[in-house]
């Protein structure tokens, strides 16, 4: 695994076409998006009022309906920063909204659900490793150590 530049967060442009997807979930249309992405509605830790961002969901657990997704800026991302502060949130996945509690997982468990994107979705696991700025070639042991490295956050109902 190699690391590249980490891509700063979108602004500009780039930042409304990573904000488009808010705005089918607002139309009552995300279910067009099916259940790789949710929106989160979550507090902002400086104004207490609420915020959204779609963000892809890499795992989800029929059984106990939690959803496992990457911090894709890190650490430093929004609404990572803002859920570390009030993790009470709302998901949507399609046109079903549940509160939920999010839950940062240790970086070993990270490795774990990082290795199983990448075995099940080879393509996606790579591409979704550049965005977060590492290079894998696509063996177990890359994806682990790219899961070490970013956050991973679950969200589990209330």
């Amino acid at each position: 695994m190699e690391t590249a530049a980490t891509p700063p967060p979108p602004s500009g442009l780039r930042r409304l076409a990573f904000r488009l997807p808010i705005l089918l979930y607002r139309a009552h249309a995300g279910r067009l998006l099916g259940g790789r992405f949710m929106l989160l509605t979550h507090t902002g830790r400086v104004t207490g009022k609420p915020r959204q961002v779609v963000i892809e969901v890499i795992e989800h657990d029929p059984v106990d309906g939690s959803y496992v997704v990457p911090s894709g800026y890190g650490s430093r991302s929004d609404w990572y920063r803002n859920i570390l502060r009030t993790p009470e949130v709302l998901v949507q996945v399609g046109s079903r909204v549940r509160p939920m509690t999010a839950i940062p997982l240790p970086p070993e468990t990270g490795a774990h659900v990082m290795a199983r994107y990448g075995r099940r979705h080879p393509r996606f696991g790579k591409r979704l490793a550049r965005f977060m700025g590492f290079l894998v070639d696509g063996s177990e042991t890359d994806y682990q150590e790219v899961g070490r490295r970013i956050a991973f956050v679950r969200f589990v109902a209330r």
